[in-house]
């Protein structure tokens, strides 16, 4: 079993090109209703992935965190290459380091890098 969070989005396109941006593929999209967006999109980054959902308005939050599977430097460059700017720079943490980004939604997400000798 793994998890899947769920992200509520107003905005299918922009969420798809940011997350996408970030390091996820697209693994399945729902066929469109006959007028507006796709209704869920689910995307996949290493062994885990999340879904994206359509909404008029978003419902209940989540928070969200990756686990980067390469060096943080290449997220960003890839991110800022992307258009979109870290909210933060990239820090030491216990476990290992992160960085945080504003989805085009405005939800903070966090990307790790875990360093196997600190966080076991």
């Amino acid at each position: 079993m793994r998890p899947m969070p769920i992200r509520y989005v107003r905005d299918m396109e922009a969420a798809g090109r940011f997350y996408t941006a970030l390091g996820l593929a697209v693994e399945f999209t729902s066929r469109a209703p006959r007028t507006g967006p796709s209704m869920w999109v689910e995307l996949r980054g290493g062994p885990g992935g999340m879904a994206l959902h359509h909404v008029a308005e978003p419902g209940a939050g989540v928070e969200l965190a990756f686990v980067a599977e390469e060096p943080l430097e290449d997220v960003v460059e890839r991110l800022v290459a992307a258009g979109y700017r870290p909210a933060t720079a990239i820090v030491d943490e216990a476990f290992g380091r992160s960085f945080t980004v504003r989805d085009p939604e405005g939800l903070l997400i966090q990307v790790n890098e875990h360093d196997r000798e600190l966080h076991g």
